[in-house]
């Protein structure tokens, strides 16, 4: 059978054996009119006045948004949360857009332009947050758990405080949206960093789906309220990127919300594991470089019994990538269970350790196969996978490694489905 899957841009058409079981979550179809379906959720809110009694004139404003690597459709949701201030009497010199980056790289001005329109760059200041730049930080003190906590100053210093977003299932923080749109986004990397220390992301409750109990999620809440959010504004997307479903208003309720619709429609049950699993990151933006793919990976693992294959199809269009250490630190544990050494080792701390923790958590339960154009042979094995070349091909020798009558799924749209054993 023919199975397309979701790569880079334009997707990937791929034959697989027909007892192969294919896994997905329920598409629903996009909204028939995005923008006033939009509208009526500012004007409508949970648990907040509408977004227009929010503001007044003079108010100066900061409408935080997702970068690059994130299917946040920032192109259609914020020129009518700006049409709404507006109307509401907030002039456009007052309004400040800020790119909630963490630590991933700045965007380049045609990236922008791409994610947010030439409209809204050509009219409005948009910055882009740097969690290294000590100036553009203040500290907040220490959280509950004594992480030091530093936040964006532009984005303090706003009267009104506007979060953008889009919900879908996390790794380690349970769900996106919500609180991430503060830390990680807006923070200082030393508070990323603890946030997503070791015994933070190895916590059992720091997995996809789960936010209360969840210390990741938890504090990361505890850190957005303390900044005071005016207002939240999420969206739930289907495998067409289309908006599925809009939560606005307070920040606790929308999120709440948001995550119960998207629980319901993106995490299926299997009755038990598979020998083999099929994934993506979910396709561009998602699968930009290697970095991100492990969230399909881990994703993957779930349903895979101990000992199996993982073969993960990510476009990588931006490599590795070369920015972050992400690369250097895998260089430096050299195999899975080097990494873990090195990163539990007492006062050990570095950028993106939180992403080859996963990685090697996940290569240690199964062997894992990345098929990728932006990728060579080399590059892939330097991050400690295993080149493929053809998915069918190695689907087909890891059938004959483990046995004919060996169970194969697919998971086309890779984390946007969440798949689970039952009886786990």
């Amino acid at each position: 059978m023919k199975v397309r899957l979701a790569y880079g841009k334009t997707g990937l058409a791929v034959d697989l054996p027909d007892d192969v079981t294919v896994i997905r979550s329920q598409q629903l179809p996009g909204l028939a009119d995005e923008a006033e379906a939009l509208r009526k959720a500012l004007r409508q809110p949970i648990g907040s006045p509408p977004l227009s009694q929010r503001v007044k004139p003079g108010d100066s404003v900061a409408i935080v948004h997702s970068d690059i690597t994130r299917a946040t459709p920032n192109d259609r949701i914020l020129p009518v949360i700006i049409a709404e201030l507006e109307n509401a009497g907030v002039r456009s010199e007052d309004i400040v857009l800020i790119n909630a980056l963490g630590t991933h790289r700045p965007q380049t001005e045609a990236e922008l332009r791409q994610m947010l329109g030439d409209a809204i760059v050509d009219n409005y200041r948009c910055l882009q947050h740097d969690g290294q730049n000590d100036d553009e930080l203040v500290s907040l003190g220490k959280t509950k758990l004594g992480h030091p906590v530093r936040i964006n100053r532009t984005y303090l210093e706003a009267d009104v405080k506007i979060l953008t977003g889009f919900i879908e299932p996390h790794l380690f923080a349970g769900f996106s949206g919500g609180p991430k749109a503060v830390i990680p986004a807006l923070a200082g990397a030393e508070s990323v960093l603890s946030n997503h220390g070791y015994h933070m992301v190895g916590h059992p409750n720091a997995t996809w789906g789960v936010t209360e109990g969840n210390p990741i999620w938890e504090e990361m809440l505890e850190v957005a309220l303390r900044t005071e959010p005016s207002f939240l504004l999420n969206v739930a997307l289907n495998a067409e990127q289309e908006i599925t479903g809009i939560f606005a208003g307070e920040l606790r309720a929308a999120h709440r919300a948001g995550t119960d619709f998207v629980r319901r429609q993106s995490m299926v049950a299997v009755k038990e594991p598979f020998d083999v699993a099929i994934t993506t990151n979910s396709g561009y933006p998602l699968d930009q470089n290697l970095y991100q793919c492990t969230k399909g990976m881990r994703a993957a693992q779930q349903v895979v019994r101990k000992g199996g294959g993982i073969i993960l199809a990510g476009a990588c269009r931006d490599g590795v990538p070369d920015h972050g250490l992400y690369a250097q630190l895998l260089a430096k544990g050299r195999s899975p269970q080097g990494v873990l050494d090195m990163i539990s080792a007492p006062g050990f701390g570095a950028q993106d350790q939180w992403q080859v923790q996963i990685q090697a958590l996940v290569q240690l339960h199964a062997r894992i196969f990345v098929y990728s154009d932006g990728l060579n042979d080399e590059q892939i094995r330097a991050a400690l996978f295993e080149p493929c070349r053809n998915i069918l091909q190695t689907v087909e020798e890891l059938r004959r490694e483990f046995g004919s009558d060996a169970r194969v799924c697919v998971i086309p749209e890779g984390p946007q489905t969440v798949a689970y054993v039952e009886a786990n």
